[in-house]
């Protein structure tokens, strides 16, 4: 399907936003060889109109612009020679400003960027023209200053820098100077039309303690069945398109309606994810793609989509799709430690999260854990919300941050609905503020902590996922810690457990996972109506050994039955239709069940096995684990009977 590229500034920031400059690497691409670019841009590049093309970008030869031209003359009352090492050139009031580089319009209509116009600097008065010091230069934001303009004739200047922990640099080099061209060009265009959007920031720390712990048991569920993994960002940009469901002024945009200031309210949340991504050559490209109705998603959907936009981005696979349209974009600067930043807002879009590295407070950081387990103290994250001032206000912006907020502790069901759409049968973590304790209530925690123990011993059955047909959230009060007086800030806490997993002492945390892999996965044991305690114990001893996932040659094996137990079912299928033969479809796990139930009982030096078979699956049981001949059981199917076997075959 053919797309039309945008033909003018505003609808081709509306439409790439940040992404405009690798839009313009893809076109400088598509230009020298279009076999460089995936076929389903070749349309759009056909029809696309830059709104700036570089000759030196593209490998053309053309006549600089009167703009972009360097002086043939020396600037006029520049100096002979560059100042000494270090101090930048003084400034004077009839000096020329530099020419801007925005092209100027052409002949063929072809838009343009209207440069600012430069700030006269005030006149000197007679203090500062006798005055030889050079004045400190007022830069803005994170701008460097300008170098210092040299002459023609003017030697080149040498001097020394220093550099936070080592030594002076090699003073006999001479400075790089190169322009900036392609990608690195156009971001300097975007960034430069940044700042035409008058933003504002808001910022909130949020308390990342229910967001650990959760996470910690999504992916434990996930690692024993289907596999993934949860991120933090997954959960936080979930939070964040559930908070425009609440608050959708946030998810607008600035526009000029007939040259008169206008809002638009997109029908959809494109929720933008800024990727970072390294090329061959070691330089840094920033991706913007964009997961399209989040709105309309649960979280294992939008999950799902989260996923496959990163792997678009990194395989090289995104299309125009995927760049068009966002409507509010999350980036997270925190994965390279950064605490809280105030990213640009391009055009287009009215607000842009921001969120910060998750860590303990700066004065709790040299602390010890187990202080900071006694004391409660919890890692903290920062978001903020860079917004279009012009279309929303900071009461908004703060209050949708409030919104975010309360999702990530766990109100307004947040995390109930996240288990609900991954599938996790058990309760989330609940926000709960610490229980204050004495010395006394100390002492008390341990005969807590054995009730808890014994309550899944005798209980934990009843949380077990035996239904593979239907969905619950599985609970009991015996079973939820804060009935005992626990909460999810003892969950790093350690209690002496009376020999509970073959330690004196362990983390709570350590202690309820043990007993959910025990009791409450997908096999359920109850045993503690028994009157033998040495029955029990032994049940004990081996429930709550533990879990490890199988190593790969065990996998294969399994694997290998399961392979083999539904080839038989569809060649008994296909070959005798209308048979009787009481078929294990469906239920082919049993296979590698048994055979590690049988290969087991042999490393345990049992004497015979006995199977009580029932008619369903039991040819598949003599094939694949008794070992009788396929050949056999066929011949019997076509009728042909051993006389021998008076009592039949088993067939």
């Amino acid at each position: 399907m053919s797309q039309q590229a945008p033909h003018d500034d505003t609808s081709a920031s509306a439409t790439f936003g940040g992404n405009e400059w690798l839009i313009e690497e893809m076109y400088a691409q598509f230009r020298e060889d279009k076999s460089q670019v995936d076929p389903a841009w070749w349309d759009f590049f056909e029809s696309y109109s830059p709104r700036e093309v570089s000759p030196d970008s593209y490998g053309e030869s053309a006549e600089p612009s009167t703009a972009s031209a360097a002086p043939s003359q020396p600037v006029e009352n520049a100096p002979a020679a560059p100042e000494p090492a270090g101090k930048p050139a003084p400034r004077t009031g009839n000096q020329t400003a530099p020419a801007d580089a925005t092209p100027t319009p052409t002949a063929s209509g072809t838009p343009h960027v209207v440069p600012a116009k430069p700030i006269e600097p005030a006149p000197a008065t007679t203090a500062q023209a006798n005055d030889t010091t050079p004045p400190t230069l007022n830069v803005k934001g994170d701008v460097p200053p300008e170098p210092p303009m040299a002459t023609a004739e003017a030697p080149t200047a040498t001097y020394t820098r220093s550099i936070t922990g080592g030594g002076p640099r090699d003073a006999g080099g001479d400075d790089e100077v190169a322009k900036l061209r392609g990608p690195a060009a156009r971001v300097v265009t975007n960034m430069e039309a940044s700042l035409a959007v008058p933003t504002a920031t808001s910022v909130r720390t949020v308390p990342a303690k229910l967001l650990v712990d959760n996470r910690i048991v999504l992916n434990n569920h996930l690692r024993r069945s289907r596999g993934g993994k949860v991120s933090f960002t997954h959960l936080i940009g979930f939070a964040v398109v559930e908070a425009l469901g609440d608050m959708p002024e946030m998810n607008a945009g600035y526009r000029t309606v007939d040259g008169k200031p206008g809002q638009v309210r997109p029908s959809h949340v494109n929720f933008g994810l800024a990727i970072d991504l390294a090329k061959p050559d070691g330089s840094r490209q920033l991706l913007v793609p964009s997961i399209k109705g989040a709105e309309s998603m649960d979280f294992a959907e939008f999950w799902r989509g989260y996923e496959d936009v990163v792997a678009k981005a990194r395989n090289n696979k995104l299309t125009i799709e995927d760049f068009a349209g966002t409507t509010i974009t999350l980036t997270n600067p925190g994965t390279i430690g950064t605490v809280h930043s105030v990213p640009r807002l391009m055009e287009g879009q009215g607000t842009i999260i921001g969120v910060g590295a998750m860590n303990y407070p700066a004065e709790y950081q040299g602390a010890a854990p187990e202080t900071l387990s006694k004391l409660g103290i919890s890692k903290i994250l920062t978001i903020t919300s860079t917004y279009d001032h012009r279309i929303i206000q900071g009461a908004q912006s703060g209050d949708f941050l409030r919104i975010v907020h309360s999702k990530l502790i766990g109100e307004d069901g947040f995390y109930d609905r996240v288990f609900a759409a991954l599938r996790v049968p058990y309760e989330p973590v609940r926000w709960t503020t610490d229980v204050y304790s004495d010395s006394e209530d100390d002492l008390g925690k341990p005969a807590r902590i054995a009730e808890l123990i014994h309550a899944y011993r005798s209980r934990g059955h009843l949380l077990a996922d035996t239904d593979p047909l239907a969905y619950r959230q599985r609970k009991h009060p015996d079973l939820d810690v804060q009935n005992h007086r626990l909460t999810l800030w003892d969950l790093d806490r350690t209690f002496p457990t009376g020999g509970f997993g073959g330690k004196a002492k362990m983390l709570l945390r350590d202690i309820l996972g043990l007993l959910r892999n025990s009791y409450c996965r997908t096999i359920g044991a109850e045993y503690m109506h028994l009157h033998d305690g040495a029955q029990r114990r032994w049940f004990q001893q081996r429930l709550e050994s533990g879990w490890a996932k199988p190593d790969v040659e065990e996998q294969k094996r399994i694997l290998r039955t399961l392979n083999a137990a539904e080839a038989f079912e569809t060649f008994l299928q296909t070959k005798f239709v209308g048979q009787k033969r009481f078929s294990l479809e469906g239920g082919e796990s049993l296979i590698p069940l048994l055979d590690r139930v049988l290969e087991r009982s042999a490393e345990e030096a049992l004497d015979e096995v006995s199977i009580g078979m029932p008619h369903r699956g039991r040819l598949n049981v003599l094939a694949n684990i008794a070992g009788k001949s396929y050949a056999q059981i066929f011949a019997e199917f076509e009728g042909n009977q051993d006389p021998r076997t008076v009592q039949g075959s088993g067939t």
